[in-house]
């Protein structure tokens, strides 16, 4: 449509022409962030399952003990990005066993920023939202604390962070290291068992079941470990450097035909940041970073790789730049910004001896291939009387190359550019609205994975969204609801009857809502809920109009006892309606409605030492959160239905954790 093609201009006309009369602050409406993420998510290290529960726009993808997948408003893979203190990750797994969220863990977290629609423009491939993931900074005063973590099936976790240092340079480390066996669903089902079933109803076959000496294996093991140093060149000049290790072996992945040999990720940055050049020129940081992940998945724990085993290696790296700079102009904010990147990624298989354990002949599963991009972005904000106004835009170009010669090259460019504007009726209630548009490219597996087939004829894929909301914030109640309508351009999507990828036109619109009501001092109601629609545009007669991963009305309540200071009594009730909007033709099917309590005392002994005790799904209920899209590679039999992974049953937890 033509008028989507303007609106990128018209909104980078509006920042020009309009630039006398807009003015405007940091604006959050577009986002949500939460705070404190390593000290309220005590659960695991998942970051997937700690934003789920969070969230209402965020749905997570349930693969396995750890490393979980997440939905925003039902998009996933890179129709989100995921930014860490300005880094860009990325996983290798074709299959999703090594999301982006899986390569940092919760302990390292200062806060999350949730972004909600195309409203990024500091990053590449913001097409329906993303996560801006800020670590924890080193500090001159000497601090630390050690946490300790225990719950059911054998769940251990030990971390610990220290931070000091002087008015030259101020270093902080952090590690942790987390096991756990598998966990059992409500029916006190294994993950083992839970394929032994799928095999019985037809959902899976006899060669995907665990060998016996494997069946009642650990589920993973994980380790990690961060370090910075911030080093003071002058008052206003600073060198930041930092460094996160990951290593997880043997994660266990049961709806997959394979399991994570191990997944071992490297993320390295270096920023220089300067202040105060000017009295307009405030500030200008550039930084350079590089992430590399090695993620090989085999058979060897199953019976179909008894004698000889399958072996999938993929590996990823990412590297930047991106220089950032920052004025302020009369009563403007502007930010001006220079990006460039470039992601390899690729995939070899290979067939291994289980006794002697030579491995045979190798062969391309992803040939090597090069995505490129380079970009400009700017930003400016202003507040006139009432009105907060902010607007961006961002042109990139992009570049992918195979090494395949028989596979074509492709170069992309795009206009993106929102307008977010917020009227405050007075200091507590205001009403907010956003226009956006931005596009992402096709990756190298949608391009030329050999399974499923790639498909070099992709279009990159356009969001052209808008966002309307209402938010109050007083002494009683902070409540803040959101609807949304986004148009996808040439929407990149699996389909099953072809094995292959191809572009279509789809929408996606919802509501969110969260609100916390201060009944007293010392009792408080939180509550949040989303419900969304997705449908593709123009399907053929007797063809599936619903669009996949878009999961039903959801939604929980929370009652909150603070029964003296910094300790809390928490209450939960989550709840999920019937999956009954699902696309068949794409390898989803209809889920029941499932509804489960939680638990959980958090008790301050003094300022140094505190205690968590929690018990998730009290009533041990047996539940399905997670859709089969086809787009994952997940178990199938001689039955019509892929498999289903339940969720844990009932798990108890505690978590202590000193401070100095």
């Amino acid at each position: 449509m033509l008028y989507k093609k303007i609106i990128p201009l018209s909104l980078v006309a509006v920042a020009v022409l309009g630039a006398n009369e807009l003015e405007l602050p940091k604006i959050s409406i577009e986002s949500t962030i939460i705070t404190e993420v390593s000290q309220n998510a005590q659960l695991s290290a998942d970051l997937a399952q700690a934003l789920s529960s969070s969230v209402p726009s965020i749905d997570m993808n349930r693969r396995s003990g750890i490393a979980n997948d997440i939905y925003i408003r039902g998009q996933k893979r890179d129709n989100i990005s995921i930014d860490v203190d300005g880094t860009k990750i990325f996983g290798a797994c074709p299959n999703r066993m090594d999301p982006p969220t899986s390569h940092i863990v919760t302990s390292q977290i200062e806060n999350v920023e949730v972004i909600e629609g195309p409203y990024d423009v500091e990053n590449f491939g913001t097409l329906s939202g993303g996560l801006k993931i800020t670590t924890k900074a080193p500090t001159k005063d000497l601090s630390g604390e050690v946490t300790f973590g225990v719950g059911s099936w054998n769940y251990r976790k030990v971390g610990a962070t220290v931070s000091g240092g002087n008015d030259f340079i101020r270093v902080l480390i952090s590690g942790s290291t987390e096991t756990g066996d598998q966990y059992k669903d409500g029916d006190g089902n294994t993950l083992a068992e839970q394929i032994d079933n799928a095999v019985l109803n037809g959902s899976a076959l006899s060669g995907n079941k665990y060998q016996s000496q494997y069946h009642d294996m650990q589920a993973y093991k994980k380790k990690s470990l961060m370090t910075k140093a911030y080093i003071t060149v002058t008052d206003d000049q600073e060198l930041r450097l930092s460094m996160t290790n990951n290593r997880s072996d043997d994660v266990l992945y049961p709806n997959s035909k394979m399991d994570a040999a191990y997944d071992y990720s490297n993320i390295y940055s270096i920023a220089y940041d300067i202040k105060n050049i000017s009295d307009i020129y405030k500030n200008i940081n550039l930084k350079y970073y590089y992430s590399d992940v090695d993620h090989p998945m085999d058979t060897r724990f199953r019976i179909a790789g008894a004698a000889s085993y399958s072996t999938n290696r993929l590996k990823t790296s990412m590297e930047g730049i991106k220089l950032k700079n920052s004025f302020d102009i009369a009563s403007y904010k502007l930010l001006v910004g220079l990006d460039g990147s470039k992601r390899t990624w690729e995939g070899e298989k290979y067939m291994t001896d289980a006794t002697t354990e030579v491995e045979g002949a190798h062969s391309i599963s992803l040939t090597h291939t090069q995505t490129k991009n380079r970009a400009i972005f700017a930003k400016l904000e202003k507040t006139t009387g009432n009105f907060d106004v902010e607007i961006g835009a961002r042109y990139d170009d992009t570049e992918i190359t195979p090494d395949d010669l028989t596979k074509r090259s492709r170069d992309y460019d795009a206009l993106s550019a929102n307008l977010l504007t917020t009227y405050n009726l007075n200091k507590e209630n205001k009403i907010f609205l956003g226009f956006g548009q931005a596009s992402r490219v096709p990756d190298a597996r949608e391009l030329y994975l050999s399974s499923p087939a790639g498909n070099n004829d992709l279009k990159q894929t356009t969001n052209t969204e808008v966002d309307l909301g209402y938010e109050l914030n007083n002494d009683l109640m902070r409540f803040k609801i959101k609807a949304f309508y986004s148009t996808l351009d040439d929407y990149i999507y699996y389909i099953k009857s072809a094995n292959t990828f191809n572009n279509i036109d789809a929408t996606v619109y919802g509501t969110e809502l969260s609100a916390s009501i201060y009944a007293t001092d010392a009792l408080s109601v939180d509550m949040k809920a989303s419900y969304k629609v997705g449908e593709k545009d123009n399907v053929a007669a007797g063809a599936d109009k619903d669009l996949a991963d878009i999961a039903p009305l959801r939604g929980d309540i929370a009652l909150n006892y603070e029964y003296m200071n910094n300790s809390v009594a928490t209450l939960e009730l989550q709840a999920s309606d019937k999956w009954s909007d699902y696309d068949a033709d794409s390898g989803e099917q209809e889920l029941g409605s499932w509804a489960i309590v939680n638990m959980k005392v958090k008790h301050a002994v003094n300022k140094n030492f505190d205690f968590t005790l929690g018990v998730n799904n009290l009533f041990d209920k047996t539940y399905v959160l997670s859709n089969t899209y086809a787009d994952l590679i997940l178990l199938a039999g001689s039955g019509p239905d892929t498999m289903l992974l339940n969720e844990p049953g009932r798990y108890i937890y505690t978590n202590l954790t000193f401070k100095f």
